[in-house]
């Protein structure tokens, strides 16, 4: 879209206001937002000016000054604003050198898709995640020097079958109950079809949605695989749109790996394929079907996993999920079928366009942007140095015996540990420029100190019930 198609898509659709958006560091998008008349093609093209030392893990206060570049193919309505407003992603870079700001997880999204196709081993790389996600009636939460304590609610939760509800009608999904049930068991029907809706008119398109295994409202809306960059920006499109519209029935929703203890966390599961020239490059005569490329591509995924998951699963929360028994993926293995494995094949359709891995590790709680470039780095590394992937685990792991399943690698079991992960493993990112060093660093520093150091200080309610009468 030239400048002058942006504006005339503006005048089209009436819209006053230019929202423009950017993604933070660690995945969350902020904007600001400009009279339609005040923007002309020159800001467009340079971009517009805002504090970057403001923004998490970003620049210090006397290098503070950044400019954000719309890219105007993005542009779309935002479906929550009362006034007509475009809605356009942008761009971040240094006012001064003009340099693409390498902390910027947009910028590095493009950057590794540029490398894939400089390798020439693929032209493209096709994501699609499955993002899971509670939607509650309240939360509260608070941590003070005398005071630690969280409490969410749900008319779902199976806790509730004896809340005095004038009346109670019952219908409350079981812990580890809550998949595929009909009205009136699932209430959120029209909830996630009007999610559906407003995903919709922004461009993204929806596979299916449906409840999930949780009691207490978890919920599942699939998309259909896209590029990623594409994708990438449809998943913050996508977070967007399912916490909107929750708000507008009066509840909450999030993307917190795990809220509720003993029953099932929430995760990303992310089918990952490479294609070029319009072939997928995953489909072969081996093991389910796969190519050799494709069975490197799942070493690589599998050898780099614990680094990986420092992006993919980036908070002290998301190891609450990554746990045995709630079908965490926690065995670094392929398989097809297996759910316990972190990469696995789906075996739906015979279709050589159908062919793919799903890599299991991720949560929502992640940045797709660095998530799915770091995938993609994976790969590429396991590709070109034809790594391979073990025997694949096509058994139930929970009745294997403790020796055999012993010599199953298995995911990091804490941030620390995929941190640590990151520290030792990270040089496969920093190919072709792709990731810099000065930004694993910073992630690793504010990862450790804003998190890891942050959650050790304090005291765990539980620890109350352990130890206060020691």
């Amino acid at each position: 879209m030239t400048p002058k198609e942006f504006f005339e898509f503006a005048k089209k659709h009436k819209a006053g206001m230019v929202d423009l958006k950017f993604v933070d560091l660690l995945g969350t998008w902020q904007h600001c937002t400009f009279p339609t008349e005040f923007l002309d093609e020159k800001a467009l093209k340079e971009g517009l000016g805002f504090d970057g030392s403001s923004i998490r893990g970003w620049k210090p206060i006397h290098q503070s000054d950044m400019m954000a570049v719309p890219d105007l193919e993005t542009a779309v309505l935002d479906p929550f604003f009362a006034k007509p407003t475009l809605s356009v992603l942008a761009d971040v870079v240094d006012p001064l050198t003009r340099e693409e700001y390498n902390r910027d997880p947009r910028v590095i999204a493009k950057r590794a898709a540029e490398y894939a196709r400089k390798t020439k081993i693929a032209d493209t790389a096709y994501y699609g995640p499955e993002p899971e996600f509670f939607i509650f009636d309240e939360v509260r939460y608070e941590q003070n020097q005398h005071t630690g304590m969280y409490s969410i609610d749900s008319a779902e939760g199976s806790w509730n079958t004896a809340r005095f509800e004038e009346p109670n009608l019952g219908y409350k999904p079981s812990y580890k109950g809550g998949y595929f049930p009909v009205s009136p068991t699932d209430t959120q029907q029209d909830i996630r079809s009007e999610m559906v809706t407003e995903m919709q008119k922004v461009g993204i398109m929806v596979e299916k949605h449906h409840h999930e295994v949780a009691t207490g409202g978890q919920a599942e809306i699939d998309m259909l695989y896209a590029p990623l960059v594409e994708q990438a920006d449809k998943l913050m499109w996508y977070k967007y749109i399912v916490k909107n519209v929750a708000k507008r029935y009066g509840k909450t929703a999030t993307f917190m790996p795990k809220p509720i203890f003993q029953d099932n966390g929430s995760g990303m599961h992310t089918h990952f394929s490479l294609w070029k020239g319009g072939k997928n490059l995953f489909a072969g005569k081996g093991y389910a079907g796969l190519s050799d490329l494709a069975l490197h591509a799942i070493a690589g995924l599998i050898h780099h996993a614990p680094a990986i998951l420092a992006f993919a699963a980036p908070t002290t929360n998301s190891y609450r999920r990554l746990v045995p028994g709630f079908e965490a993926p926690v065995n670094l293995c392929m398989s097809a079928r297996n759910r316990s494995a972190a990469c696995r094949i789906p075996m739906y359709s015979p279709s050589d366009k159908a062919k793919r891995v799903e890599f299991r590790c991720p949560d929502p709680s992640c940045n797709g942007y660095l998530t799915f470039s770091a995938m993609l780095m994976a790969a590429l590394d396991g590709i070109k140095h034809k790594m391979d992937p073990g025997k694949p685990m096509d058994v139930d792991v929970y009745e294997l015996p403790k020796e055999e399943l012993a010599t199953t690698k298995q995911a990091p079991g804490s941030l620390a540990e995929s941190i640590a992960a990151l520290e030792k493993d990270h040089e496969f990112l920093t190919q072709g420029g792709v990731f810099t060093d000065d930004m694993i660093e910073t992630w690793v520093q504010w990862k450790r100190e804003k998190e890891i150091d942050e959650m050790a200080l304090r005291p765990h309610p539980h620890e109350f019930h352990l130890y206060y009468d020691c």
